[in-house]
Formats: C-alpha cells, structure tokens, sequence
C-alpha cells in the first residue's frame, strides 16, 4: 500500500485522536499525514501466508504477531507507521492497545508503488527502532523475498530468498519456506490481459 501526503500538519497526539475516527489508515512522520492507499488480494494473502505460519511457533515463546491495522510507534522520530506484518516479544506490547513500541521483526509486502519507499525512506525510519532485529520485503510480482538482519558493527546483512529456499528469522528462532508464504497466491504479473477476458 502506498502512504498519500496530506497538505495538514498535526501533533502526535492530534493525530491519534483524529486518525481513530477516520474509516481509513494513515501513517504519520513528525507532523505529516500520509493516507494509506488499498491493497491487492495477493499483497493481503502474501502477509496472511506468513502471519499463518509465525502465529503458531510464536506462541510458546511469548512472542506475538500482528497484522495490517497494528500501528508501530517510533518515538525516536516522532512517527507511526502500518507495517503489513509486525512480530514483538516485548512485556509492552504484549499489554499494549495502541501500538507497538518494540518490535523484533518488521515485514512489508512490496508493490510497484510502495517499493522504493519501503527499500528507503520508510527503512531508514525504522532504523531509529533499537529493538528490530529483522525487517524482511516480499515481492508481489515475483517468488522473491530481500531479508534484512542486524549484524556487528551497525550493519544491515542483506540476503535474497526465492522458490523452494527457506527463510531463517534468526531473532525468533523460526524458519519459514517461501513456497509456504506464496501459496495459492496470484502474482501481479499473472493477471489476465484484455485479450484473454
């Protein structure tokens, strides 16, 4: 999903009390509004896939995901975001009920219009959350999923995931096969033409 700028700006505080009587999701980054645009049926099972296969094996290790409507605050910057999938561990927001404060992973479900944000701008935003180890992108147009991991020396490791290879979330202790996340999932790219309407 795409975030929309609004021409208003607003406090944090204005912005949750405003955006909680809105029928539609906003994101907001120190002071500005940005409007979520709707997503695709693919881009939803894509993040229901993986939520699916977490929910589960997170259980037993006191850990929780959440999915599309769970806003991630990050207060280093002053912003709050709608990550397609977020995992915490954190006593916090287990108890929360606005947002989560301390998430471990992050997962954003890439489209043609949200990708280089999610890649830049809204990565480098997350980089201000201290406790996220992992933050994973999954493509909607292919098998292809870019993960990203905390390592030694302030550094991103970055690996590529595809058909039949199988994602180790190190922070979790959890393994995931990308076929699993991509099952009965109808890729952009495998749209009908006009001509075969």
């Amino acid at each position: 999903m795409i975030a929309v700028p609004q021409p208003h700006k607003m406090t944090a505080d204005a912005y949750l009390t405003w955006e909680a009587q809105q029928e539609t999701r906003h994101e907001y980054l120190d002071g500005e509004i940005l409007a979520m645009t709707g997503g695709t049926l693919s881009h939803n099972q894509l993040a229901l896939n993986l939520y699916s296969s977490l929910r589960p094996q997170l259980q037993p290790k006191g850990c929780r995901a959440f999915v599309a409507d769970a806003k991630v605050n990050v207060t280093k910057i002053n912003a709050y975001f709608y990550p397609d999938l977020v995992v915490s561990c954190h006593p916090e927001d287990l108890a929360a009920q606005d947002a989560i404060t301390h998430p471990t992973l992050i997962v954003e479900v890439l489209s043609p219009s949200t990708r280089d944000y999610d890649r830049g701008d809204k990565f480098k935003s997350y980089h201000a959350l201290s406790s996220l180890q992992e933050y994973v992108l999954i493509d909607t147009t292919q098998v292809a999923i870019e993960y990203f991991r905390w390592g030694e020396g302030r550094m991103w490791l970055h690996t590529f995931y595809e058909a039949g290879e199988t994602i180790a979330l190190h922070s979790l202790g959890i393994e995931v096969a990308v076929d699993v996340i991509y099952e009965e999932v109808r890729l952009n790219f495998d749209r009908p033409t006009e001509a075969e309407n």
